[in-house]
């Protein structure tokens, strides 16, 4: 299966939603065909939930982070709350499990073993964290993860904290889980890191986990 890759670069949330959802209405229409994986930094920063109702977990009122230039979107996605900004790679994989053979389970875990591929390549080790999503740098998590998928066909996928304004995070209960932190790329190894260093690395452990 072909997968093409868009680099879209900064972008806004809700343009970067409305391509995915064109794309998968593409990509069901024609399952045999390419899927697409679309790269973005999410320029101005957003704060997203998912399917599940979860208020208590923003920490500023709509109007507080209207002021901080930060927008609002409740999303399809599966898991909770999540902050996206410059300095996060965001990886949203549109591809057909069915035609691939994958449940939706070893898919989310794919995901998961791409991102912990590629902070081995800067000599970062992370890992899995039990009964929970994602990917952590001890009780730090470095990568969320939340995904829909319509039709057998995904959507949203991975963000992951390269570097990162970790400040962003102070909004919010990340993903739900008081009492565990976050952190970045950057942070964990002391030195810039920069998400044009990263994505190809990121791009070519997906295309190997993927198989595509």
């Amino acid at each position: 299966m072909e997968l093409i890759c868009h680099d879209l670069g900064r972008m806004a949330y809700g343009p970067a939603l409305d391509l995915q959802q064109r794309l998968v209405s593409q990509v069901q229409s024609a399952p045999e065909g390419p899927a697409y994986l679309l790269l973005v930094e999410h320029d101005p920063p957003a704060i997203t939930t998912g399917r599940r109702p979860c208020p208590q977990q923003v920490l500023a009122s709509p109007e507080q982070l209207a002021r901080m230039g930060i927008e609002f979107h409740a999303t399809s996605r599966g898991g909770t709350v999540t902050y996206h900004g410059p300095g996060q790679l965001v990886a949203y994989p549109i591809v057909p499990l069915a035609s691939m053979g994958r449940t939706v389970r070893a898919y989310v875990r794919g995901l998961e073993e791409a991102v912990i591929r590629t902070l081995a390549k800067f000599d970062l080790p992370a890992g899995r964290a039990a009964g929970m999503t994602g990917v952590w740098v001890g009780r730090e998590k470095i990568a969320a993860i939340g995904v829909a998928v319509s039709r057998w066909v995904t959507c949203h996928g991975l963000a992951l904290n390269v570097s990162t304004d970790l400040r962003g995070f102070n909004h919010i209960i990340p993903c739900g889980l008081a009492g565990r932190g976050v952190t970045s790329m950057s942070r964990c190894l002391g030195r810039a890191i920069s998400v044009d260093q990263v994505k190809p690395v990121l791009v070519q452990c997906l295309r190997s986990v993927l198989a595509v």
